[in-house]
């Protein structure tokens, strides 16, 4: 049967596309503008041509009235109408749901085409009942409804084409089985669904694209004993497929429509005349014939299919005789009567067995070291499909990748045709809601998961409404969810695909995000920077929400920017959040520099030396002194005083004690000059007495210290109260006063612990668990400070603490396992 699809083209490709699907998808051929090549008849000629060979007539009417010949009053698109209906062909209209569906104001006519459409539209609806449609998919599936109701309506007669006999059915009609890894405990779930003591009618496998739904339902039923089924049948309604060259049409072997599914099914056992019956009769034939059969069904990809189409298959298989099982897949997750198996990403080892097999047939990946292709598995998140697809970009004749590294950046610029993001996500686009775009381009922005509260608060929804749209895209298995919890995880390539297609969506949640993340540290942190103990603690909550809108922040305006790093860097150093830190700094100083901003740049130069003289860096530290004195060189003088600082902060790392001294003493001076008594003034004499320390000048030392810590406590200057006393403390330890060091450990680490100081918690808490240890005395107690310690040293890769407090864990333990051997022998 030959159906002919007239409409105006440029505004209704995807439509058209849709339409052709729905046709070719049922076997029936589709006359259709886009295949009429070179022909020797003028085009008007040609189209009437078309129109005369073909047994069906489907016009779809948007807001366009298309072409106007020289010489002629009407439209091709009319001309078309005009000429079925003169010669008697059936004809179905589809009309655009103007009210429902949005459409682009460049595809809609002005006067005169405005006015001869809607005259066309008008006796359009006077001689047919028409059919209104809004999307693409719903398109498709209004036009392959028609389709069936042509064909039962004619039972054959009218329906051209030569009369082909079924092929008697066979046992098995399943795809061969390939290379299967793993998903074990999915088999097991679908083998226990298909046994004739479950109650279900099967197994209904969900999942996001790509992930391997279609080769599991194989799998699965290859393995169901044969003893349980004497047919197995495998009917589809994928409409494509993606290869290492790109996407192919199924169109041979896809029945993507419900009546489609149940005519093959029909098909495979034996029941030719389904196709004649009125289509609500169909069904219940089917329920009938596979009474006393034991047939095994695998309906195959149902996210092709529309909602209602779904509904009506699922009642179809509730209703499945004794003896008959089902394995369905599908994006969409439903609630039916199966059992339901969550398909996710492949686990680490099973995609390494993927790449193994794969590597046998492409060189290049063969060659791949084993970093490289755990940088696949990150890339890909598992999805077996995207392995494969990069796997085959690295064999593929004519390509340029030769790692998989490019490979990978490959899919960024992926030509239409062979890109795989588009082909696993590009279909659900029209399905998406506004609601939920909008969660979807907020969610972008994380990499790791996202609370429901911050993504209602860059959509501007109300929770409930942002947590509708989050459930309802979990279900069709797009997002990977904690509903528990309340968070949501958009993988990256889905995240890539997304910010492409849908980027006003996504700059308008990112400036809301930037909006409320800026309001945000404003309102909990101190102008000068310092510390704010409750703030802190809404931070460190918030710290997920805040990461996520760096990078916007960076590339935005430079005040803002360098305002919040200001009153941040004090919150990340305390926190422990040195590489974030680090890297903000960085950034931030090149932003700066880019708006000639040197007196910001020279301010995050320097919060990054202080990070990498906490970590014992001396390169980076003397890096950073150098760009800081030079982006300082005409700035006022406390400015210069701090990049000297940071320069005796680097003797001292090298051990250059004196040098450290001359640079410490010469911003002593400065500061002093401005202010005798200023928290400037407190840090350089707790810099001077740290050198004084380490060169085990210990009167000295101890002078400076009470001298900083007099003038802290007057400046109430808690960070360097709670500082100054642990280094007292640590003074008394070195002078083995273990005593006194106990006392002003345990008075320094209540001071910390008010301020959150990671770093001045661990070196605290080791410092009261030597003193404990070196009187022998609270051992229980000096462990569990010392454990903690030793934790904060490893995450904040502090070394030369960490070896300390590691040394002390392990003679703390040593001599409690004395302490036990004792008691245990008397």
């Amino acid at each position: 049967m030959k159906v002919f699809i007239s409409s105006t083209y440029k505004d209704l490709i995807d439509y058209r596309a849709a339409a052709i699907r729905a046709v070719e998808g049922t076997n029936y051929q589709a006359g259709k503008m886009e295949v009429f090549g070179a022909r020797s008849e003028e085009p008007i000629e040609a189209c009437m041509n078309e129109v005369e060979e073909c047994d069906l007539f489907i016009g779809i009417y948007a807001l366009r009235y298309g072409y106007v010949p020289l010489g002629s009053d009407i439209s091709i698109t009319e001309m078309e109408y005009l000429h079925a209906k003169e010669t008697g062909k059936t004809i179905y209209c589809f009309l655009l749901d103007e009210e429902k569906q949005g459409w682009l104001t460049k595809w809609i006519d002005e006067d005169p085409g405005k006015s001869k459409l809607r005259d066309l539209k008008q006796r359009v609806q006077k001689a047919h009942v028409c059919e209104y449609f809004t999307t693409p998919d719903n398109l498709r599936a209004k036009v392959a409804n028609a389709l069936s109701h042509f064909v039962a309506n004619h039972n054959g007669s009218s329906v051209s084409g030569p009369h082909c006999p079924l092929p008697k059915p066979t046992g098995n009609s399943l795809p061969r089985e390939g290379f299967f890894v793993g998903r074990d405990a999915e088999r097991n779930i679908i083998a226990e669904a298909l046994s004739p003591e479950s109650r279900t009618w099967g197994a209904l496998i969900d999942g996001p694209g790509g992930i391997g739904k279609t080769a599991l339902a194989i799998k699965a039923a290859h393995e169901a004993p044969e003893g349980l089924f004497e047919r197995k049948i495998f009917i589809s309604a994928k409409v494509r497929e993606l290869t290492t060259d790109g996407e192919k049409p199924l169109t041979d072997f896809t029945r993507p429509t419900y009546l489609a599914m149940l005519d093959e099914l029909g098909k495979e056992l034996g029941e030719e005349n389904l196709e004649r019956l009125v289509p609500d009769e169909r069904p219940n034939v089917l329920r009938l014939a596979l009474a006393g059969k034991r047939a095994l069904i695998v309906f195959d990809n149902l996210e092709t299919l529309p909602e209602s189409e779904r509904t009506r298959l699922f009642q179809f298989l509730s209703r499945l005789p004794d003896g008959n099982k089902a394995i369905v897949t599908s994006r969409r997750r439903t609630d039916v009567d199966a059992r339901i198996v969550r398909l996710d990403r492949l686990s680490h080892d099973e995609a390494m067995e993927l790449i193994v097999e794969l590597a046998k047939k492409y060189p290049r990946l063969d060659r791949a070291s084993e970093k490289e292709r755990d940088d696949l598995y990150g890339m890909t998140h598992g999805n077996p499909l995207l392995i494969r697809w990069i796997a085959g970009q690295l064999g593929r004749e004519g390509s340029q990748c030769r790692t998989i590294a490019d490979a990978c950046a490959f899919i960024e610029k992926a030509p239409k045709g062979n890109d795989p993001l588009e082909y696993i996500f590009g279909d659900l686009l029209e399905t998406f809601t506004e609601n939920e775009t909008l969660v979807l381009a907020a969610l972008t922005y994380f990499t790791k998961p996202a609370k429901l509260q911050w993504l209602a608060q860059m959509t501007g929804l109300p929770e409930r409404a942002a947590e509708t749209a989050l459930e309802d895209l979990t279900d069709r298995a797009i997002l990977i969810s904690d509903l528990e919890s309340q968070t949501y995880y958009l993988p990256p390539l889905a995240a890539q695909f997304i910010k492409t297609r849908r980027s006003e969506a996504v700059s308008q949640t990112g400036d809301e995000m930037v909006n409320r993340v800026y309001a945000l540290v404003m309102q909990y942190t101190r102008s000068d920077g310092w510390y704010n103990c409750e703030g802190f603690f809404k931070l460190d909550a918030e710290w997920g929400f805040l990461y996520a809108a760096l990078p916007r922040l960076l590339m935005g305006d430079n005040s803002r920017l360098q305002k919040i790093c200001s009153r941040l860097h004090v919150f990340l150093e305390y926190t422990g959040r040195w590489d974030e830190e680090i890297w903000l700094a960085g950034r931030a100083e090149m932003r700066a520099l880019t708006a000639n901003d040197t007196e910001y740049a020279g301010w995050r130069a320097y919060m990054a030396g202080k990070i990498y003289y906490l970590r014992n860096q001396l390169g980076e530290v003397w890096e950073c002194a150098a760009r800081a004195s030079e982006h300082w060189r005409d700035s006022i003088p406390r400015n210069k005083a701090f990049a000297i600082r940071l320069r005796g902060l680097g003797f001292k790392l090298n051990k250059e004690y004196l040098n450290a001294i001359i640079f410490f003493r010469k911003a002593l001076d400065i500061w002093c000059s401005i202010s005798s008594e200023s928290d400037d003034v407190a840090i350089a004499l707790n810099d001077l007495a740290a050198v004084e320390h380490a060169n085990k000048d210990y009167v000295a030392a101890e002078r400076d210290y009470r001298e900083a810590l007099r003038i802290a406590i007057k400046v109430y200057f808690k960070e360097d109260i709670a500082s100054i006393t642990g280094n007292l403390a640590v003074l008394a330890l070195d002078r083995k006063h273990w005593l006194e060091a106990e006392s002003l450990a345990r008075e320094a680490l209540a001071l910390s612990e008010q301020l959150q100081r990671q770093d001045l918690i661990a070196r605290d808490s080791h410092c009261v668990a030597k003193a404990l240890f070196k009187q022998n005395k609270n051992l229980e107690e000096a462990i569990t400070l010392a454990r903690p310690a030793a934790e904060i040293f490893t995450r904040l890769r502090q070394q030369d603490y960490l070896q300390d407090a590691q040394q002390t864990l392990l003679e703390i333990k040593n001599a409690m396992n004395d302490d036990l051997t004792y008691y245990c022998e008397i």
